[in-house]
């Protein structure tokens, strides 16, 4: 049960690159009145450690290893519904934020928010249950993009990721058992089913729909 107010707030924060977090965490010990009680490296770590006691308000990532912050957020939602989580993210797109929104996120901020903003947006989903800026407001109401498995096979999707990740068509065949002028055709047949001509527009596909980091 969230006991606190808006002017004295504990922390739970996960985000699974140490410099990142570290950098958040000393952005939110410059907020008055707010503690950082725990730090997690992945969704696992961050479920663990609200089994103890529960913060004033969770912050997150999206893209964590081992469990990722989404399938975490649902989860965490799951079991302790009144518990206000605000996503940290990274990824900008309508995708990725209704897609948060939708596994229960109570706020959204973009990682290249400022300091204010993100102080604000802390106040906000622990004192009224939510903050969306116009910015993220404007992103929510786009229309949804369909998502990679519904524009590609799943060998295709399989292709794509390793081709994203700088593979090439030998490492991708001889992982998935392919020949090198299949993974070739595979690339054509994505190329030309997503309308893309260059592999830059792919990987930059395969970002956007979360299927490689940046």
């Amino acid at each position: 049960m969230i006991s606190t107010g808006p002017d004295s707030i504990e922390v739970v924060l996960a985000d699974d690159h140490d410099l990142v977090r570290t950098g958040i965490k000393a952005l939110l010990l410059a907020i008055p009145g707010v503690r950082v009680v725990g730090e997690a490296r992945d969704g696992h770590e961050l479920l663990a450690l609200l089994t103890g006691h529960l913060p004033d308000v969770v912050v997150t990532d999206i893209s964590m290893p081992r469990l990722d912050g989404l399938t975490a957020l649902a989860r965490i939602k799951a079991q302790y519904p009144q518990l206000p989580v605000l996503v940290l993210s990274m990824y900008d797109t309508a995708d990725f934020i209704k897609r948060a929104v939708a596994s229960g996120a109570d706020g959204y901020v973009l990682k290249g928010s400022s300091a204010h903003e993100l102080e604000q947006a802390l106040r906000s989903v622990v004192l009224t249950g939510s903050y969306f800026s116009a910015a993220i407001t404007q992103q929510l109401l786009k229309p949804t993009e369909p998502e990679a498995g519904q524009e590609l096979t799943e060998r295709q999707v399989e292709v794509l990721t390793m081709m994203a990740r700088g593979r090439s068509a030998k490492e991708i065949g001889f992982e998935l058992g392919l020949s090198s002028k299949t993974v070739d055709a595979h690339r054509a047949r994505i190329m030309e089913r997503l309308g893309l001509n260059d592999i830059a527009s792919l990987t930059l596909y395969a970002v956007r729909k979360g299927l490689v980091k940046p």
